[in-house]
């Protein structure tokens, strides 16, 4: 994993234009998925303390994502991207615009046109962003309120979403032996609720025990957990009957984490070899939404994750030896 990624941001008077180079510790794959998955782009799009919602997004070649950025104060700010020219996890440029809720664009800003180009490097990948704006006097605009800023906060969001759901997993994971587990999600109420299956099941935590936000380690990388979100639960292990597993985490929303009924639940599969990985997830995913094809991961794991068709969250993770 690397420890200093390249962040370059240039803005060009001369032809109205901000030139953003962004290097990410993860593979093509899942970092294309992360920039065109509305479920994942909700995740990290605004930058802190703002949300992100999708209402539509119809990812292709004359296709439009509509979305608002939501205020501390609920206020919502509407946008949409209308996609232009897409090359499957290679590029994609569409023209972004500020609109009504229901796509209508707004005359008093002006448009930007982005391009977006994904390389792969070794372990890495970055993504190349061209905005160009109509004029000098639009791209002085948006620079003097504090879009660098904004950016770069986006960034970390996404960084920062990464690490904070995949990176303990594989020091969790005490044995190679094949296991099912169930992975659940809550708004807060992990620990209370782990510590209520514990006295049910009469069982012991597993792996590192209780895992808190706070025990990430301190990097320039993303920005400090803040005080309220340090003590939730970022990962818990508890065997239950006939030795099922049950892991947890908090899903804070001020980490910009979305959660409803319906996607915070997970069954998490396990298998002993790569090539049952695949089986698994390419019949499973039949007919179904792959929200994470199967990628090596920047964290030692070959994992994918997907709803099934008949609406039942899975994840497939086999660890790299």
């Amino acid at each position: 994993m690397k420890s200093t990624l390249l962040f370059d941001f240039t803005v060009n008077k001369k032809k109205n234009s901000v030139n953003v180079k962004r290097e990410f510790n993860s593979d093509l794959e899942l970092v294309w998925e992360a920039w065109t998955n509305p479920e994942i782009l909700d995740q990290w799009w605004a930058p802190k303390p703002y949300k992100n919602k999708t209402k539509t997004m119809d990812f292709r070649e004359g296709g439009m994502w509509l979305y608002s950025m939501i205020s501390p104060k609920d206020e919502m700010h509407w946008c949409k991207a209308d996609y232009k020219k897409i090359e499957h996890q290679k590029s994609y440029s569409y023209i972004d615009n500020f609109c009504d809720e229901n796509g209508n664009v707004s005359e008093k800003f002006p448009n930007s046109f982005w391009t977006n180009i994904f390389s792969e490097n070794a372990e890495t990948t970055i993504v190349n962003i061209t905005i160009q704006y109509e004029s000098l006097e639009a791209l002085e605009k948006v620079i003097e309120v504090g879009f660098k800023e904004g950016f770069t906060m986006a960034m970390q969001n996404l960084d920062q979403y990464l690490e904070s759901k995949f990176k303990l997993r594989q020091q969790n994971k005490i044995s190679s032996k094949a296991r099912v587990c169930s992975y659940l999600n809550f708004d807060g109420k992990t620990e209370e609720a782990f510590l209520f299956y514990k006295k049910v099941f009469k069982t012991e935590f597993i792996g590192k025990g209780i895992q808190r936000f706070g025990d990430i380690p301190a990097s320039s990388e993303h920005p400090p957990i803040a005080e309220e979100i340090k003590k939730m639960i970022l990962h818990v292990e508890l065997p239950i009957t006939g030795n099922h597993i049950l892991m947890g985490t908090d899903a804070p929303k001020e980490m910009g984490f979305t959660l409803t009924k319906g996607n915070n639940m997970h069954l998490c599969i396990e298998p002993e070899t790569r090539e049952e990985a695949d089986r698994l997830f390419n019949e499973l995913s039949v007919d179904g939404n792959v929200t994470m094809p199967m990628a090596d991961m920047f964290f030692g794991a070959y994992f994918g994750e997907f709803s099934d068709k008949y609406g039942i969250n899975w994840m497939i993770n086999f660890q790299n030896k």
